[in-house]
């Protein structure tokens, strides 16, 4: 590589100087855009925690509203249920009950023994 004059070289270091004169004002720049980013940023984020706590309020309200709802119809079956056991209660004694009297109806009842 040949040697380059020292006004060649001072050319090129003015030009290569020129062309980072604009570098603090661009950085500058930079800074406020990142600022006014990181204000947006902070602003979306807390709307955004807004919504997330009003979509969790309005969730667990329709979780309520079911565990309601549930616990009714489980009430409903839950009595159903016991009204059948009764009803299948009635109609197995009462079967017992009728066969027992006709099977009593032919014998007389005795005292028991010993009296």
């Amino acid at each position: 590589m040949p040697q380059q004059t020292l006004a060649n070289r001072v050319a090129i270091l003015e030009n290569q100087m020129q062309s980072l004169e604009g570098l603090p004002d661009r950085v500058a720049s930079l800074e406020v855009q990142i600022s006014q980013f990181r204000a947006e940023v902070r602003v979306e984020f807390s709307a955004v925690r807004g919504e997330m706590r009003d979509l969790a309020e309005t969730l667990r309200g329709e979780i309520r509203a079911g565990d309601e709802e549930t616990r009714r119809q489980m009430r409903v079956l839950h009595e159903e249920v016991i009204s059948r056991i009764a009803l299948l209660d009635e109609t197995l004694n009462g079967r017992k009950r009728s066969q027992e009297s006709r099977g009593r109806a032919g014998h007389s009842r005795r005292p028991p023994k010993g009296r």
